[in-house]
């Protein structure tokens, strides 16, 4: 960190004015960038930055273009963060840019537990304000989405990550069947979600995180933050788990974005789910590249069971009533602990209660989150060996994928729900979805 406070205090003093560095710190969080909050000359900024190149490896733009499309943004009257400078290669501390701090709340469970009274007006509002941003200040380098060619890639990744999971197999189909005519492209932030805003007393204070970006449907950002998973467990408020879908709908349309239309919102809450399904995967294949090797992308990668849940109770509906009303089949008997030497679990927990008494309470900042996503890591794996199965099926998966199969089929839905269960329950026992969707289901 030494090392990154020199360079850093070079930077500042080149791009804004003398002055000194002081509070450097890491943020905890961020999938796959670093963010550092520091104070310099009084006024407190955060770098945002990939450390070396192999971060950035398969994106579009890199960081100047994604710097200038938030310089775009907040010239247009987006809350996006002031950029004030942009890291060059002569700097030494990868590719990324400065941002003068935003002083607000960023966690979701915080900010949902007493969300101010104009928070979804306000996100309707900021949302139509970035599909209005004049497309000649975006960068050219903001790719344009094709829809089919999208979901043609994720089908791709799919298959090249084995093609054995059927409820994603579900999906894609579902998708090819429904693929909406292309609309007029807006520029969409595509990460549009509690977590990437930041909220005051006041309401939204700064939409985050723009570097998924790209031209294309408005819905689909409508959509994103509206994902079960992003509501954080308040599942009677579907739009951020803030409010009602018509409340925010309405917001931004009143706040000049354009007519939504209810069966493409629809598509694109599918989509999304899917694709963040998907990016889950990723994280692991990133972990066995060595591309990152931290403990966070391993568990990431087991966070593809929330998606495949919330899959089947999206689509579940393309079912027969009788199919939906159906009793599930039981879960497979659990291993039973023999005597004798420590098992493979018993290894697990000792480990996993060592770092939870010894490790956790030395540590602070991003080395406690780190400590904690290890232990949440080895709860999966103590989860796993009591059960023993897994939900993937690539025979199942490729009749998915074809038609041959579909939820009409006698027991098919009953016995998804209740691999979907199963698994979510080794992975994310603690996903607010699972006990809904276990309550919902009987099972």
């Amino acid at each position: 960190m030494n090392d990154l406070a020199e360079l850093l205090s070079a930077f500042m003093a080149r791009v804004a004015h003398p002055g000194e560095l002081s509070a450097l710190a890491r943020l905890s969080g961020g999938a796959n960038m670093e963010s550092w909050a520091f104070d310099w000359a009084g006024s407190s900024y955060v770098l945002r930055r990939a450390p070396s190149a192999d971060y950035m490896a398969g994106r579009p733009y890199g960081h100047a273009d994604e710097a200038a499309l938030v310089i775009a943004a907040h010239d247009a009257g987006v809350k996006a963060p002031e950029v004030v400078g942009v890291l060059e290669a002569g700097d030494g501390m990868g590719t990324g840019y400065v941002m003068r701090r935003v002083i607000a709340e960023v966690n979701p469970a915080k900010i949902l537990a007493d969300p101010p009274p104009s928070l979804l007006a306000d996100l309707g509002r900021e949302l139509a304000r970035i599909h209005a941003i004049p497309s000649a200040t975006i960068p050219a380098a903001i790719p344009l989405m094709d829809t089919a060619e999208a979901l043609a890639e994720l089908k791709a990744r799919f298959l090249s990550y084995g093609g054995d999971r059927p409820v994603i197999a579900l999906a894609i189909r579902w998708c090819e069947d429904h693929l909406p005519e292309p609309a007029n492209p807006v520029l969409v932030h595509g990460d549009y979600r509690m977590g990437n805003v930041m909220v005051d007393a006041d309401g939204l204070a700064a939409v985050l995180d723009w570097e998924l970006a790209h031209r294309g449907d408005a819905h689909e950002d409508l959509a994103f933050g509206c994902m079960t998973v992003w509501r954080f467990g308040r599942l009677d408020t579907p739009a951020f788990g803030v409010g009602s879908l018509d409340d925010y709908f309405t917001a931004y349309e009143a706040a000049g974005g354009g007519k939504v239309d209810r069966a493409r919102f629809r598509f694109w809450l599918v989509y999304r789910t899917l694709w963040w399904a998907l990016g889950c995967l990723q994280m692991g294949q990133a972990w066995r590249s060595g591309a990152d090797p931290t403990v966070e992308r391993v568990v990431i990668g087991r966070r593809t069971a929330e998606q495949e849940l919330d899959l089947i109770l999206l689509l579940e509906e393309e079912a027969p009533g009788n199919e939906r009303d159906r009793a599930l089949p039981p879960s497979p008997a659990a291993t039973p602990t023999p005597d004798g030497e420590p098992t493979n679990r018993e290894i697990v927990q000792a480990v996993r209660d060592w770092i939870e008494e010894s490790i956790k309470p030395q540590t602070q900042g991003h080395a406690k989150f780190e400590a904690v996503v290890a232990m949440n890591a080895l709860g999966i794996v103590m989860r796993d060996l009591d059960a023993g199965v897994r939900a993937e099926d690539k025979i199942l998966a490729e009749a998915m994928l074809s038609g041959a199969s579909t939820l009409a089929e006698p027991g098919l839905l009953a016995r998804l729900r209740r691999d979907m269960l199963d698994k979510c329950a080794i992975d994310s026992p603690k996903y607010a979805a699972l006990a809904a969707a276990r309550a919902e289901w009987r099972g």
